[in-house]
């Protein structure tokens, strides 16, 4: 199994809810053996695990080892799933532990330009109403670009996890865990003025 990693077109993240359910029924496809259900899943599910790679900002070629070996995981583990609803929090729970372990191991870490690698979910609207988010989405991802490092990589942390584990996020950011929230509302207050600047989503 190879999943093609990259993503190029960017029309931003979905609802971490909807896309949670989402999975959850490709899973349950695929648990009931349905083979394309896998197929569906990895096209629902690798665009968020790029954003949730790319926070710990490795090269290309090792973010993409990653995310097969997440998958490769999924593959091998799929038993140990009980709840298909939660396949898309297992996902990004095992890829960002991957990338943590990785990213330990390796010196080769460089920035990744969010027009490179940003990522493309399926969004099944009109072709009008489409193109209005795409715009929204490029908007919020640049403003998102726009904002420090750190807050750049904590929002793409917790834009796609229900229950972010704050102990490994303080380790992952340099930062102590009571600190995490605040700077959480300080950053979502910087992308706020940002986007109101740039006439954006707000």
């Amino acid at each position: 199994m190879r999943v093609r990693a990259r993503i190029d077109e960017d029309t931003g993240p979905q609802a971490p809810g909807e896309l949670w359910v989402q999975a959850g029924g490709c899973f349950t496809r695929w648990a009931d053996g349905d083979p394309a259900g896998l197929d569906d899943l990895v096209r629902v599910m690798t665009p968020v695990l790029w954003h949730v790679v790319r926070a710990y900002r490795l090269p290309q070629d090792v973010a993409e080892d990653i995310i097969q070996t997440t998958w490769l995981a999924l593959v091998r583990r799929r038993e140990a799933i009980e709840d298909a609803r939660a396949v898309g929090g297992w996902l990004t729970t095992t890829a960002r532990r991957e990338a943590w372990r990785v990213r330990g191991t390796t010196a080769r870490a460089t920035p990744v330009e969010d027009e490179e690698l940003a990522p493309r979910l399926p969004a099944a609207r009109s072709a009008e109403s489409a193109a209005v988010e795409s715009d929204e989405r490029r908007r919020l991802w640049a403003a998102v670009g726009a904002l420090p490092e750190r807050c750049q990589r904590l929002l793409r942390i917790v834009a796609f996890e229900n229950r972010p584990d704050y102990a490994r996020l303080a380790v992952d950011l340099g930062m102590p865990v009571g600190s995490i929230g605040p700077t959480r509302g300080r950053c979502l207050a910087k992308l706020r003025v940002a986007l109101g600047h740039a006439g954006g989503t707000r």
